[in-house]
Parts: structure tokens; C-alpha cells; sequence
């Protein structure tokens, strides 16, 4: 990343912004989606330009957000009752993103306030999951941590105190993990500089995750040919039940 380096300062001298700007890429604008696909990483960089090229001496703080897509999402309780365990109770969020991970340079608190922090949800504990239900607060409290939780076990959400590592006070680099079950569509990444516990600048980029190979073929022809995909399945399913039968029946003999 030294050309880069290199290329800010060379924009930054003439530079009579009274605001510093970040400059930032990825080392992948695609990520394809196949049977092979195990998971990866991506690696978010960039720099900052500076009003005037003139380099802090104080390590800046930058918060990095990779956001997938949005979706509504209903989260189920279960209890055991009679030895059986069924679901109990239940509640709707309206937007939950598929995937969220913030790279911060210290921890969010010593980055910024409650309140800027909810502002640009920067964090798992500032993400807005838009509860539908008028459920009382604890309740909803309580299905926001469970949700979390879940999401963090599959690797869907995820937090780095420290993720984000700074050269010289000027270049910024994260990596975030991209897990198989990551699902398919346009992601958001949200880079913020922050100061005395506000945000001075911020760039926005996007990056897709989408299916690659039979794995495309397929979910094309379903979205585009939902009848005729339907029977379709049906139809596999019975032949495969009838050939794992017969195959059955001729071990036993």
C-alpha cells in the first residue's frame, strides 16, 4: 500500500479542504458463491487525506463496518414443556442484516458516546433491529440478545475491539471473515474517522456476494421459473426416495 501513501500525499498538499477525507478500497469487489466456497475474508484499506498533507501526531480512530443485506426475520423461543421442547413465544424484526461486522481501531466506547454511537449504529449493542412487536422492553431486550447471540455463533455478526490497524496515522486496513452461509446480495462497507468523540469523516463503498457456477444456474431458474422449479424438486425427490428404496430392499435381501 505504499503507492498509496505515496499518491495521498501527493493529493494532499495542494489539498484547501478544511476536512479530512478517507480514501479506501477493497481487495475484492465480487465474492462468488459456489459448492467449493468454505468461507474467505475480505480486507478493507484505505487511507486518510489530510487538510493541508499534514499528518497528527495522535493515532486517528476509525470504525469499519461491512453490512449485508436487510431482511424481515421472525425469532421463535422455545421451552420444554412435558419433556417436549415447542415454541412458546415469538417476535418479528423488520430489518435485520443478513451479515454486520465493525473493525474499530480502540473499543466503541473509547471511541465515541452512547448517543453518536446509535446515531450511525456502529457496534452489536447500537444496531437497530426494528422490533414490530409492542412487547414490553425487557421482553424485546431480551429476544435482541438471543437473536445476537444466534448470529454470532454462525458467524454472521461479528465484533473486533481492535481490528482495524493504522500505518503512520494515514493508512487504515481490516480484515473481515466471510462465513459459506453468508447469504447473496449487494453489501454495504461504511468507514467513519473519528475525533473527540464524533464523527469528522466517513466513505461509503459497496461490495456484492453472489452465487457463482450450477449454484447460479440454479437459483436463477428458481427466481425466474418458481412453477415449474417446484415440480421439479418434487419430482427429483420422489426418484431419489425411490432409488434409496430399492436399494434398501435389495441390502435386506
Amino acid at each position: 500500500m505504499k503507492w498509496l501513501l505515496a499518491l495521498l500525499l501527493l493529493l494532499g498538499a495542494p489539498a484547501m479542504a478544511q476536512q479530512p477525507r478517507l480514501v479506501t478500497d477493497l481487495s475484492q469487489s465480487r465474492i462468488d458463491i459456489s459448492h467449493r466456497f468454505a468461507g474467505g475474508e475480505l480486507l478493507i484499506f484505505g487511507a486518510i487525506q489530510y487538510p493541508g498533507g499534514r499528518t497528527p501526531k495522535d493515532a486517528p480512530g476509525i470504525a469499519i463496518i461491512l453490512r449485508g443485506p436487510v431482511e424481515p426475520l421472525t425469532v421463535r423461543r422455545k421451552e420444554r414443556v412435558a419433556g417436549i421442547w415447542i415454541n412458546t413465544e415469538a417476535m418479528q424484526f423488520s430489518s435485520i442484516p443478513g451479515y454486520y461486522a465493525v473493525a474499530t481501531t480502540r473499543p466503541i466506547r473509547d471511541l465515541l458516546d452512547e448517543r453518536n454511537a446509535a446515531i450511525y449504529e456502529i457496534g452489536l449493542s447500537h444496531l437497530q433491529l426494528s422490533p414490530t412487536s409492542t412487547a414490553d422492553t425487557g421482553l424485546v431486550t431480551e429476544f435482541e440478545r438471543g437473536l445476537t447471540s444466534l448470529r454470532l455463533r454462525q458467524g454472521l455478526f461479528d465484533e473486533q475491539p481492535e481490528g482495524v490497524q493504522i500505518t503512520d496515522n494515514i493508512l487504515y486496513r481490516a480484515r473481515f471473515p466471510i462465513p459459506s452461509s453468508v447469504p447473496v446480495g449487494a453489501y454495504e462497507v461504511q468507514i467513519y474517522l473519528i475525533s473527540d468523540g464524533e464523527v469528522r469523516a466517513r466513505s461509503t463503498t459497496t461490495v456484492e456476494v453472489d452465487k457463482a457456477g450450477f449454484e447460479r444456474a440454479t437459483f436463477v431458474f428458481a427466481q425466474q421459473h418458481g412453477f415449474l422449479y417446484g415440480i421439479l424438486a418434487v419430482v427429483l425427490a420422489v426418484v431419489m426416495g425411490t432409488i434409496a428404496g430399492a436399494i434398501g430392499v435389495r441390502r435386506s435381501r
